[in-house]
């Protein structure tokens, strides 16, 4: 089975792995909130290079917090940096206007839950991608046994290799391993899940 973690905007692995398992998934809501992780940072390409977006949340210094119980921190301006970062390093790409309008809409209105807004925007990127399914998820903690593929801890070892594909600003940036799937789904539009399922 594959474990995942509910993760903001999440990167390209992910979406390929829980697309290639099928039914045979779950999104771990329970899980305990790890700092400085893909739970609430993600990774974009800019014309400066990759930028890491990062949306603040309340006593992210309290250990052992579940999930389920991280609430966004509304009180810094987050929303709108990320937004501006979004449109600036996509909106010369192909398909940015396909997309942008079903994104704007998480950068003005208020999700309490940081579990509730990654779930909500995982949907928005997976539908866009034909992945109409309902997401599979618990609030309970899942125990990873042998045979597992968790995607959970924070340092973890993978074989994952990105699959090429047409990177925004290639002509002066090397390629960068593993964005967000944004960066996919904003070069690529509805190819990206031919690269996906290769």
């Amino acid at each position: 089975m594959l474990i995942l973690p509910a993760t903001y905007l999440p990167d390209i692995e992910y979406i390929c792995c829980l697309i290639a398992a099928g039914d045979d998934y779950i999104i771990d809501c329970g899980e305990h909130y790890i700092k400085r992780s893909v739970r609430n940072r993600t990774r974009i390409m800019t014309a400066n290079g990759v930028l890491e977006l990062t949306v603040p949340v309340v006593n992210a210094n309290r250990p052992r917090t579940p999930m389920t119980r991280m609430q966004i921190d509304y009180s810094k301006p987050w929303q709108h940096q990320h937004w501006v970062a979004i449109e600036s390093a996509y909106r010369s790409s192909a398909y940015f206007d396909f997309i942008a309008e079903r994104l704007r809409p998480f950068y003005t209105e208020h999700h309490t839950s940081l579990v509730e807004f990654n779930l909500a925007i995982l949907r928005v990127l997976l539908d866009f991608l034909g992945y109409t399914a309902p997401l599979r998820t618990t609030t309970e903690y899942v125990t990873a046994t042998d045979g597992d593929l968790d995607l959970r801890p924070k340092r973890r070892q993978s074989d994952f290799v990105t699959p090429q594909y047409f990177q925004l600003f290639s002509d002066r940036l090397p390629f960068a391993e593993n964005l967000s799937i944004l960066d996919l789904i904003m070069s690529e539009g509805n190819y990206a899940v031919e690269l996906i399922k290769k």
